[in-house]
């Protein structure tokens, strides 16, 4: 992507594990490894607060297809209130598995838990197409609920109910745009998308200038959507997953790997290098992956690796234009060799599927049995 610079900047990042990796010879005990590389991880994500435990609001309850919906909504200490859904079986009171359900990016801001989650409400023609392309038309995390699951899917910073408002931001980065109306038109939202897609680089900008990272703040609020989940009455706390597509998968990737309430996780087309991003695919990707520094002590892999010995899969698809195909096999050398050296290959599974960036209903079987056999 950049040149002559590329074999100098490849250079920078060296051939060897990096300074924290497991696979560093000096590791041999996981506990006292964990320790260090995750307290470095943390202290480059740079996390500030979201609070405490936030107070959910009930907005409206329902049943959808046997699966009983409740709309929620709480505040955090900065931006617009998030809103939720929590699903679970029609009558069960638990103890249930939870899972948290975790949207993706796909460059549509404007749509959060409603990519992957159904509240009975009509579907939008832009989420259905989304979900046609993505998850072969399903709201998976309803799907997860039917399988027996308590599962909360929340919108995160900076999309749906936490987005940007264009109405709030300065007139010179306005571009022209406005906001979308109640009626949501496809056109009012194809516009937002687009502002919203180039609001991305001063979003970063004024991140780094606070001193802390796009990670730092979706982790913050993934946790506080994680508190909320753990609080429910009819969740079995001790039996938490995580997972998701694409942004959903880096996000599960910092959640699943930095948080050790998550038993299991299932990352879904998000599982690539550092190198990768570096050399070759970084123009695809979105400015809510990077951590500066972050990759002199662990590649990308091993942010999720730091939950070792836990139980974990990944799921790539062979034909996903986001990342080149030998990257993604070295990303899952990485994990399979820190596994195998833990003693834990049987807690690490890595699937190759054809087809281009999805979730489809295959394996979104695959993960749903994933998350069975650790969390039931």
């Amino acid at each position: 992507m950049i040149g002559a610079y590329g074999e100098y900047v490849d250079s920078l990042l060296g051939e060897g594990p990096a300074a924290l990796s497991y696979r560093q010879p000096r590791f041999t005990e996981i506990t006292a490894w964990r320790a260090e590389a995750k307290a470095k991880a943390l202290e480059l994500i740079a996390q500030p607060t979201a609070g405490e435990t936030p107070a959910p609001e009930v907005m409206d309850e329902t049943v959808v297809e046997g699966v009983a919906v409740e709309s929620l909504r709480w505040r955090l200490p900065y931006g617009p209130p998030a809103e939720a859904l929590f699903l679970k079986p029609e009558g069960a009171k638990g103890p249930l598995p939870g899972l948290l359900a975790l949207h993706d990016h796909g460059g549509r801001k404007y749509f959060g838990y409603r990519k992957i989650a159904d509240d009975g409400r009509p579907v939008h023609p832009m989420m259905r197409e989304h979900r046609d392309d993505h998850y072969q038309g399903r709201a998976w995390a309803n799907e997860a609920a039917k399988r027996g699951y308590a599962v909360l899917c929340h919108d995160t910073f900076p999309f749906a109910s936490r987005r940007v408002r264009v109405g709030d931001v300065l007139e010179e980065v306005k571009w022209g745009a406005k906001d979308v109306g109640p009626e949501e038109s496809l056109e009012e939202v194809v516009g937002y998308h687009e502002w919203a897609g180039k609001h991305e680089n001063i979003m970063a900008k004024s991140l780094f200038c606070a001193g802390t990272t796009w990670p730092g703040i979706y982790l913050s609020e993934d946790q506080r959507a994680l508190d909320v989940l753990c609080a429910r009455p009819e969740v079995d706390a001790n039996r938490v997953g995580c997972g998701g597509l694409s942004g959903g998968g880096m996000r599960t990737t910092f959640l699943g790997g930095l948080d050790d309430r998550i038993r299991c996780a299932v990352c879904v087309g998000m599982m690539t290098t550092w190198r990768d991003a570096m050399l070759y695919k970084g123009w695809t990707h979105t400015w809510m992956v990077y951590v500066p520094l972050l990759p002199r002590y662990l590649d990308y892999p091993e942010i999720l690796g730091l939950r070792l010995p836990a139980p974990t899969m990944v799921l790539n698809d062979i034909e996903d234009g986001l990342f080149t195909l030998s990257e993604m096999r070295r990303a899952d050398d990485i994990l399979r060799g820190v596994y195998d050296k833990a003693g834990a290959s049987d807690r690490y599974v890595c699937n190759f599927h054809p087809g281009p960036h999805k979730f489809d209903d295959k394996m979104q079987a695959e993960a749903f049995d994933w998350f069975d056999k650790w969390l039931k």
